[in-house]
């Protein structure tokens, strides 16, 4: 169970990085709004003072932490986010390309398709049906590829931060660590928050060995 919802909540953070970088593979990118007058600049704003760290309460049996910002905070959730981002990148490049060459035939079919002669233009019918069957299955195994690698680094954090939770569950004497992403917290101590020296264990298990 604990890997599971490990796995579920690292599974989050790498989704928002397909969100933000991958449109429908297949389909032509959409084109950017007619630009505007830029807006004066505003005064720079004070920047937020970065919250601090409260000292876990002595004599807690009971911890939790938040995995997805330890996935959003570790060195090795970032790789892992920036992996999936580039996968995505690359599958939304190549499926641009491929939805361009269709829209062009397709255009082609219609502004010229009534002066073509008729084996011309079943040619090009042919053409722009394989190209769409084409492209349906470029979308699929875009999409499989995807998740594929998704899981691969989900085992790969896991695996890497299970041994390191479970360590610190026992040096705290803990009798139970939850997770405030699944464990449906109202409100909680922020003295037996454990994400951070988690965060830092396992970017120290990480740096290599001097």
């Amino acid at each position: 169970m604990r890997g599971l919802v490990i796995a579920a909540t690292f599974g989050i953070v790498l989704s928002n990085a397909v969100a933000s970088a991958q449109a429908t593979p297949g389909q032509a990118p959409t084109p950017p709004p007619p630009a505007r007058p830029a807006a004066p600049p505003a005064a720079p704003a004070a920047a937020a003072p970065a919250p601090q760290p409260v000292p876990f309460l002595q004599g807690a049996k009971t911890g939790f932490v938040n995995l997805q910002a330890i996935a959003a905070a570790t060195v090795d959730g970032r790789a892992a986010a920036s992996k999936v981002n580039a996968l995505a990148q690359k599958k939304q490049t190549e499926g641009a390309d491929k939805a361009k060459a269709l829209q062009t035939n397709q255009q082609k079919l219609q502004t010229g398709g009534s002066i073509m002669s008729e084996a011309a233009r079943t040619q090009l019918e042919k053409e722009i049906e394989r190209q769409q069957v084409e492209g349906q299955r470029f979308e699929q195994d875009a999409q499989a590829e995807l998740t594929e690698l998704q899981q691969q680094l989900q085992q790969e954090f896991q695996a890497k931060l299970l041994p390191i939770l479970e360590t610190l569950s026992k040096e705290k004497g803990l009798h139970v660590l939850f997770s405030t992403g699944d464990a449906g917290v109202i409100w909680i101590d922020q003295g037996i928050d454990l994400t951070q020296e988690a965060v830092k264990r396992m970017d120290a298990a990480k740096a290599p060995a001097r």
